[in-house]
């Protein structure tokens, strides 16, 4: 239990390290289903119900809250590559993972709404491990040719990879159903994607 503990604190503390520990305030669909990300206890934080207990529902919150725009991020990315790149193999990919990455944000939503969470990016102008920033699709936008799709695989790498460490926080320390099997199904996916991008950018 302590270990569980442990992974939810490890997640919900990348918020609160980047600035981002703020509560957001629930939607008017949930009254009744606040969910704060801050970690000032292990015995009193809110789940996502709202019932004092462990860390577990902040953690739901947290993974949500940030894999959303880091999803939304990554899409731009994917889009630009897909509409730059002359390689055909890394095109196809980034095709491929844009739709991937759109059905995951279709799941990603009602999770929110589900859980009282505002729909906006709560980590607008921060640098969070793994997110596609504004300034990152500028660096991409900047480049050509092969530079451009060195630049688009280090960054789409680097997504991928937290975005698949974070998803192993939630399996493990999450409480609500729906995003601890949402989370794991990223995280089985990821595995394939990073195979995938291996093979298109050896």
């Amino acid at each position: 239990m302590k270990a569980v503990h442990a992974t939810a604190a490890a997640l919900v503390a990348l918020l609160v390290a980047t600035g981002c520990s703020s509560t957001p305030e629930p939607t008017t669909d949930s009254p009744a289903k606040p969910t704060p990300v801050s970690t000032s206890s292990t015995s009193s934080t809110p789940t996502a119900s709202g019932t004092p207990g462990t860390l577990s529902g902040a953690t739901d919150a947290a993974w949500l809250q940030l894999m959303t725009p880091m999803n939304e991020g990554a899409v731009e990315l994917l889009t630009m590559a897909a509409d730059r790149t002359t390689d055909p193999g890394l095109r196809s990919w980034a095709n491929d993972l844009a739709a991937a990455h759109r059905a995951e944000l279709g799941r990603m939503r009602p999770l929110l709404k589900e859980l009282g969470l505002p729909g906006t990016n709560v980590h607008e102008g921060h640098e969070m491990p793994g997110m596609v920033t504004p300034g990152d699709l500028a660096q991409a936008r900047a480049a050509k040719g092969a530079a451009f799709e060195k630049v688009f695989v280090t960054q789409i790498r680097e997504h991928l990879e937290h975005s698949a460490r974070v998803s192993r926080s939630e399996v493990d320390a999450g409480s609500e159903a729906a995003a601890k099997k949402l989370a794991a199904a990223l995280v089985e996916a990821r595995r394939g994607e990073l195979d995938g991008l291996k093979r298109v950018a050896a």
